[in-house]
């Protein structure tokens, strides 16, 4: 189920939020979780109910190898006490990194890793097999779960964190509710267990917030205005780019270039702004996952603020146990590139990806090489090449190959300044900006004047406003703010001509 979709707007979410807090009315608590599972459970297996027993068996086997690290240790903390009974608290909290359940851990991280790759890798693997060896093997054509590596990567922190001994006990339910929490099931935000389970159990949140509810509707507008009015208007320009490179010419490449830039902007900002507003609902809080990252001034400032969740998770679990920066600069560059290398395969089975990623790794690693030199660049140089890098940059990650991206940049480089072609400008022809601007004298001049207002209306959006965590925050309950978000789901719904799915839903 899509966030942007009536079934979810009228039907899923009046009956989530009613039937939540009404069953935690009366104090049963379980049967809340229980309620709110099965909603969760509704909403991943909407289009395609097979993916339930995917998710299902991975919360139960994940679950299992928990239970059993547990065990392990529960039973080493007993034997530790009995031998020594003046075992100081310390000596015990460390009980959690012993060896007998360390093959666990390995083996859990491995089952999930082997889940990944079966599902998101395998036919990438036959593929590239086939084309070193000169086999033939036959492509298994199997279907990607929706949100599979979201939901994965959150279950391998909860098994490494479990082997670090710094997860309590929880039930089930509990857990089961951590994993499917619908909000950030497909497309994250990545959430710790010290984030979400205690928040799923506090009693003082199982009430309606009315200041939360507000919140949560402002947040949800947003992002639905962000993805409907927005995003998808640029991304018909970027559709048709994309079936169109040898004959773009420089001026449609670098509009479309950038039509791309703003339209993965706001689409994955609009969903984090819905998954924010629709936690804050239920009286979660999620963890910021994009946070002005345009606005940025260096690339490693930038991947700071972009898809900060999954940053966070390479550098707990993969940066941090390689060594991070504790063993001297040549080595810390090496396992800055191994996480993005990492990062461009989790995107997707495609070499696009990890050519993407790379390039940002390098980026990343010259920026570090030479501190000095780029903290000494004026701001404005500075914001100029990393936005321009990763606009770039981004034609390998929308390009269905490496060769669709390089005829691209060709494109770009062949210098060629001719017209803008029908197709771009009829893209931005909305029916509001239609409704408005039709019949007045401009009416000449209107489709270039449509292109305008988009591109301006975006780079006034990333530079000049308040990011939507920030809005939040300075939230106030007026009249005026109730209006514009009425005025903005309303008008977002009118809008919603057809249902696309959010370009992070592929990963």
């Amino acid at each position: 189920m899509l966030f942007n979709s009536y079934i979810f707007i009228f039907v899923f979410l009046p009956i989530c939020i009613l039937g939540y807090f009404l069953l935690n009315k009366t104090k049963r608590y379980k049967l809340g979780l229980v309620f709110l599972l099965g909603m969760s459970l509704w909403f991943y297996g909407y289009f395609n109910p097979g993916y339930l027993l995917i998710i299902i068996s991975s919360v139960i086997v994940n679950y299992l190898f928990y239970l059993w690290m547990k065990r392990l240790q529960n039973g080493a903390i007993l034997e530790a006490t009995t031998m020594n009974s003046e075992l100081d608290s310390v000596t015990i909290d460390n009980v959690g990194y012993l060896k007998s359940c360390k093959p666990v851990m390995i083996l859990g991280v491995a089952v999930n890793l082997g889940i990944i790759f079966y599902f998101k890798y395998m036919d990438f693997f036959i593929d590239n097999v086939n084309t070193i060896f000169k086999t033939d093997w036959p492509f298994m054509h199997i279907v990607l779960p929706l949100g599979i590596s979201f939901f994965t990567f959150q279950q391998i922190s909860f098994i490494v964190d479990t082997y670090r001994g710094q997860v309590p006990k929880y039930d089930f339910l509990t857990y089961a509710c951590y994993v499917t929490f619908f909000p950030q099931l497909v497309a994250g935000p990545i959430v710790t267990h010290d984030e979400m389970i205690p928040q799923l159990l506090n009693p003082s949140k199982k009430t309606v917030d009315w200041d939360n509810m507000a919140k949560g509707f402002y947040m949800f507008a947003m992002g639905l205005g962000k993805k409907i009015l927005i995003a998808d208007v640029f991304g018909v320009a970027v559709n048709w780019g994309y079936t169109q490179v040898a004959d773009l010419k420089a001026t449609n490449a670098i509009l479309v270039m950038i039509a791309y830039y703003f339209q993965l902007y706001f689409d994955f900002s609009g969903y984090c702004d819905m998954a924010t507003g629709l936690a804050k609902m239920l009286n979660v809080d999620l963890p910021v996952n994009f946070d002005s990252p345009y606005k940025t001034l260096n690339i490693a400032s930038f991947w700071n603020h972009w898809h900060a969740t999954l940053g966070r998770f390479f550098t707990r679990y993969v940066y941090i146990p390689l060594g991070g920066n504790r063993r001297g600069n040549v080595r810390t560059c090496f396992n800055l590139f191994i996480v993005f290398l990492l990062s461009g395969f989790w995107h997707g089975a495609q070499w696009t990806f990890v050519v993407w990623s790379v390039l940002n790794g390098i980026f990343v690693i010259i920026t570090r090489m030479n501190k000095k030199t780029f903290d000494e660049m004026h701001p404005a140089l500075g914001w100029m090449l990393t936005q321009v890098f990763f606009a770039m940059s981004l034609i390998f990650f929308r390009a269905d190959t490496i060769g669709e991206a390089i005829e691209f940049i060709k494109q770009i480089l062949y210098v060629d300044f001719t017209n803008i072609d029908v197709n771009i400008l009829s893209a931005f022809q909305t029916p509001v900006l239609k409704y408005f601007l039709d019949g007045t004298a401009l009416t000449n001049s209107l489709p270039f004047i449509y292109v305008g207002i988009y591109y301006f209306l975006a780079l006034f959006i990333v530079l000049g406003a308040k990011n939507s965590n920030q809005k939040m925050q300075a939230f106030q309950l007026k009249i005026s703010t109730m209006l514009w978000t009425a005025f903005l789901i309303a008008l977002s719904i009118f809008s919603l001509s057809g249902i696309s799915t959010f370009l992070y839903f592929n990963f």
